[in-house]
């Protein structure tokens, strides 16, 4: 190891670290158990903070009342559309961020232990949230799932771009995004003028 590899190992260390301490909440988050409910105040703020942060201030809040409307609208989502362009920009500038802070190899390894540490606890909640609701769709359950590990990544990349002290990590779009898993709830995605919010 020369002086070049530690230089690099020091300036990784607290973006890894930060990846290290988020790894360890994924598992305590009520993943799926708020579906439909009435928003909280705190929700609402991050469903605002999300729209708003994405480019749409204007798009209304739609709660989905159930599996069957939330499939649907999951499965509907034009992955060409102005918000996943919106959602694909932000994603692009994070990971460029994030890749000035840490070796691409560390950077993989970061999602890969991410994914592996959300997708149990957000399938058993999804499952448990799909015997409340009668839902047995397979693919309505992966879409669930494939959310909560997309949003947990997009979080885990505003918090390794956080090392750079002028970067609002807390006020970022995907840091709201994933406030609203944290609040029980699928954000499903932007149509048109309506966020659709399971």
């Amino acid at each position: 190891m020369d002086d070049g590899d530690i230089e690099r190992l020091e300036r990784e260390l607290p973006a890894l670290s930060r990846v290290k301490r988020f790894t360890k909440t994924l598992a305590g988050i009520p993943w799926f158990a708020n579906l439909g409910e009435p928003l909280t105040a705190g929700a609402n703020a991050a469903a605002r903070r999300f729209v708003e942060g994405l480019g749409f201030p204007g798009a209304e809040v739609a709660i989905l009342v159930d599996w069957d409307d939330a499939a649907a609208a999951a499965e509907s989502l034009d992955w060409q559309s102005p918000a996943w362009e919106a959602e694909e920009l932000l994603r692009a500038d994070l990971t460029t961020r994030a890749l000035s802070l840490l070796s691409e190899e560390a950077l993989q390894i970061s999602m890969t232990l991410i994914a592996a540490q959300v997708a149990e606890p957000a399938r058993e909640g999804m499952e448990q949230a799909a015997v409340i609701f009668d839902f047995d769709s397979e693919d309505g359950k992966q879409l669930a799932v494939g959310a909560a590990v997309q949003a947990a990544h997009q979080a885990a990349l505003t918090l390794i771009a956080a090392h750079d002290p002028s970067f609002d990590a807390e006020d970022h779009p995907f840091a709201a995004k994933f406030r609203l898993f944290e609040f029980g709830r699928w954000p499903v995605g932007v149509v048109g003028s309506s966020f659709n919010l399971f």
